[in-house]
């Protein structure tokens, strides 16, 4: 039987947004990207668990949350590649919060390897992580949103990698982003008659811990900036952490409700 999603038609436009009551799971959200989504979903009320497979810094970002956000914020240990690890996330957010509503796959790794130097094991590390952690995250998530009554909502952070090919050196990444995509159509076909819509978001490049440092091996020896690395952007400045977090909160709000399947583009006209 399939659910029906409700109508927001006569909702305000501040109840809307408003993420009271709901608890979300992060994955990477310790430092960039993962982090400052995590900030955006607590600013709108949803309680917070941090995954990221630096515990204590998943902990200390938590911590930071919770003095900033009257929410309950919780950094764990996980390894998204490995199931048993997700299972143990989602579980800890069951015992303290009491359920998942929304569920972010950020989680990701970008090693730089040309195509003839890349190792069997460099590319399946990539798909370990990057697909095979999207899809254990949202097997996991959609297992306890359809024990729920509202269903929820999964966010899969795929790139603007995943509509193209990028920077040489990237065949892993690039390959690993478009499954996750096709995998966001997939499960929100799947997934609708539990209530539980599924969409993409694709950032371009922002900088981020781990994207300044994946820029740095790329820039030229000839001493030019590592921000000139940047594919040029339309709205006249690079991308922020929460230029992408934003987006993210729209799609976990109820302002979205219409849409499941989608991956929307945060790039800064980058793919025109």
């Amino acid at each position: 039987m399939t659910t029906a999603f409700a109508d927001a038609s006569l909702t305000p436009v501040r109840d809307l947004l408003s993420l009271t009551g709901r608890r979300a799971v992060v994955t990477g959200g310790a430092q960039g990207l993962g982090k400052a989504i995590a900030a955006r979903l607590a600013e709108a009320g949803s309680d917070v668990l941090i995954g990221d497979v630096n515990a204590d810094l998943a902990k200390e970002t938590a911590a930071g949350i919770a003095d900033r956000f009257p929410v309950r914020a919780l950094g764990f240990g996980m390894d998204v590649s490995d199931a048993g690890s997700v299972r143990l996330g989602a579980e800890e957010a069951l015992e303290s919060f009491g359920g998942i509503d929304i569920w972010v796959n950020n989680a990701g790794i970008f090693p730089s390897v040309p195509v003839l130097q890349t190792s069997d094991s460099t590319w399946e590390q990539v798909f370990a992580v990057n697909t095979r952690g999207v899809f254990n995250g949202s097997r996991e998530a959609a297992r306890h949103m359809s024990n729920g009554k509202n269903g929820g909502v999964i966010i899969n952070i795929v790139s603007t990698a995943g509509f193209g090919g990028t920077a040489p050196g990237l065949s892993a990444y690039v390959g690993s982003k478009h499954a996750v995509r096709g995998m966001t159509k997939q499960m929100a076909l799947e997934f609708a008659p539990m209530g539980i819509r599924v969409l993409g978001v694709a950032p371009t490049f922002v900088p981020t811990e781990g994207n300044m440092a994946a820029a740095a091996q790329h820039a030229p020896s000839s001493g030019t900036e590592t921000m000139d690395v940047m594919t040029n952007s339309l709205i006249g400045r690079i991308g922020t952490p929460d230029d992408i977090a934003r987006v993210v909160l729209f799609c976990a709000s109820d302002l979205s409700t219409i849409m499941t399947g989608s991956t929307l583009l945060a790039d800064a006209g980058q793919t025109i």
